[in-house]
């Protein structure tokens, strides 16, 4: 693939890591956080609401260590810790005080953690089949962590991702696979993610006490025929985070952001749009 594929955004230095990330639009910050599938990227992830999501916030969508265009330091740590020191440090580069944070999966998690560790970074919280919380790795998460690069096992692990069959088609696995096999992604893929996974399930968790602590509006959104992240965590957040909505998507997987795009924006469009930009600078 080119440099010229939109994939490739900008490129920032964030915590000491040559970053690659998208930033549209204007009005109030908005950091999205993608997950962590085989060959992702920012782009992959969050190109079909980025666009609408642009016509009212600053939307800053970055590639995490580890994932897309972003550079690959040797010997880097992948875990929660570097994750979300890349992310305040993208804010601090861009000199972003505060914005929102959209977190998919993965990046749920992420966006978890660092709400805990720098809430006064944080104005509003929207968590989309989030991890973050305890829960028994499902069978469809353990085949996207251990991926080994060939179509036929891109075809057969995008089957988790989308409840609607005519998304997961040919074209588009043989477009994630290609994505896999760029020079370096295989291999900072499988060194985050070896065997037993349920380890890095676990590691990617927040505590009860500090998730229940959170003040911040929340938005959680979840696909009730995911096959990846069971909806059991979303029900959890929604219990534990005072200020917090649930929103469940009916006929959708894991991909709540690419099976229902133009409802996950609006939803979550609205959602940002309730906050005043002059809500109290720091929360308890």
């Amino acid at each position: 693939m080119s440099d010229s594929s939109p994939e490739i955004g900008r490129s920032i230095v964030a915590a000491g890591i040559r970053t690659n990330y998208h930033d549209v639009g204007e009005g109030f910050p908005l950091l999205m956080i993608h997950g962590s599938g085989p060959g992702v990227s920012a782009w992959a992830n969050w190109r079909l609401v980025m666009p609408e999501l642009a016509r009212r916030s600053r939307v800053i969508a970055p590639d995490m260590v580890g994932f897309g265009f972003t550079d690959r330091p040797e010997g880097q740590k992948y875990d929660m810790d570097a994750w979300v020191e890349q992310a305040v440090g993208l804010l601090d580069a861009l000199g972003i005080e505060r914005a929102d944070l959209v977190g998919n999966s993965f990046g749920g998690a992420l966006a978890l953690a660092l709400t805990i560790r720098h809430p006064q970074r944080v104005r509003r919280l929207v968590l989309m089949g989030s991890v973050g919380v305890p829960f028994e790795i499902t069978p469809g998460l353990d085949a996207v962590w251990g991926y080994e690069p060939s179509f036929e096992s891109m075809r057969r692990i995008m089957d988790y991702f989308a409840w609607d069959r005519s998304l997961v088609n040919d074209e588009l696995a043989k477009l994630r696979y290609e994505a896999s096999i760029r020079p370096g992604f295989q291999e900072s893929f499988s060194a985050m993610f070896p065997a037993p996974r349920q380890r890095w399930v676990d590691a990617m968790t927040s505590k009860e006490a500090d998730i229940r602590a959170i003040a911040h509006e929340t938005l959680v959104i979840h696909g009730r025929d995911d096959q990846v992240i069971p909806m059991s965590t979303s029900l959890t957040l929604a219990n534990w985070i005072s200020r917090s909505q649930l929103h469940v998507f009916g006929r959708c997987g894991h991909w709540t952001q690419i099976e229902h795009s133009a409802r996950f924006a609006r939803l979550v469009g609205d959602f940002l749009a309730e906050a005043q930009a002059d809500e109290p600078r720091a929360l308890d």
